[in-house]
């Protein structure tokens, strides 16, 4: 007589060979609870000397930051030329990006040729020798037909053939002279990160375009570079962020009207140096720190459909009903 099955279906009296329980341990990281500890100290460290230094001299800086000088160098010098050198910068850059990957050997040679100058000379000595050049214009700055003077002169006339004529004194000083030269130093670096970005999207994007009809520079505007944008965003919000920081360098043209000088000016007023630097500094913290956060929601935007991490959508059950 054959034994009773069990609930499982297996016979009644027969042993299955199953393994026991596990008994898992987790990992032990004690290197990971040290370097807690010693981040805890250094933190402890910091907070204390921050606190009790007098050097910081934490009153003089704050009155120092709420000035109204220091307060329009931040407006004027720091975010208003940062906004108009990136405008110059980036409006430059994909210019010269799109001249670079052009057939004509002559624009390609002139875009290698800016890029190559304006990455090699240092930003502090572009602005010093910005700030200079209006020794080579004591008549000033001229717009109009290009050697009027020796054509004027060949055909026996007087006069000049230039309908406005500017005070190189003035177009090379101070704010002016800070936006064109970082303007032109960052449209060399921009030049190097949209040619990366336009070479990112496949060349059968364009060539599709132009069956379509479209020509080449609409086929750039409306289809290569709103993919390139992708590859593009997230090197200009660094590039912005330094810009943000590289106002300070307007010290070289001189621009007096900018943040760093209204504080050096206090600090040497009053004999103070280090307390203007943490006011300087806590100045740069916020304004950078409000830019990484609109890095943040553009790199988002620009990047959805790459790299998402969502689930996918659960399958509709059979006869659930649908197309």
């Amino acid at each position: 007589m054959s034994a009773d099955p069990t609930s499982d279906g297996t016979p009644a009296g027969t042993t299955t060979d199953r393994p026991g329980a596990i008994n898992a341990v987790p990992v032990r990281h004690p290197g990971r609870w040290v370097a807690i500890a010693v981040i805890a100290v250094l933190i402890a460290m910091l907070l204390h000397l921050l606190l009790t230094n007098k050097a910081f001299d934490w009153k003089f800086a704050f009155e120092a930051m709420n000035q109204k000088p220091v307060i329009n160098g931040f407006l004027k010098g720091t975010l208003l030329v940062t906004v108009l050198s990136m405008v110059v910068g980036v409006g430059g850059g994909v210019l010269l990006a799109v001249m670079r990957l052009s057939d004509n050997p002559i624009l390609s040679g002139v875009s290698w040729a800016f890029t190559w100058f304006f990455r090699s000379v240092p930003r502090y000595l572009l602005l010093f020798t910005m700030g200079t050049l209006g020794v080579l214009f004591p008549n000033g700055v001229a717009l109009g037909i290009p050697f009027d003077w020796k054509i004027i002169d060949w055909l026996g006339m007087s006069g000049d053939w230039r309908f406005l004529t500017l005070d190189a004194n003035q177009v090379f000083t101070g704010l002016v002279a800070g936006v064109i030269g970082l303007g032109l130093s960052e449209a060399a670096y921009m030049a190097e990160i949209a040619r990366a970005g336009i070479m990112s999207v496949d060349k059968g994007q364009a060539e599709a375009a132009e069956a379509l009809g479209m020509s080449k520079g609409k086929a750039m505007r409306r289809v290569v570079l709103p993919q390139a944008m992708r590859v593009i965003v997230p090197p200009t919000g660094n590039e912005t962020i330094a810009m943000l920081k590289d106002t300070s360098l307007l010290l070289a043209v001189p621009v007096i009207g900018e943040l760093f000088y209204q504080l050096q000016s206090i600090g040497s007023t009053y004999y103070k140096t280090f307390p203007i630097a943490v006011a300087a500094t806590l100045y740069y913290l916020a304004a950078t720190s409000v830019l990484m956060v609109g890095q943040y929601f553009l790199e988002r935007r620009f990047g959805r459909g790459f790299g998402t991490t969502s689930a996918p959508r659960a399958a509709r059950p059979a006869g659930a009903g649908g197309a």
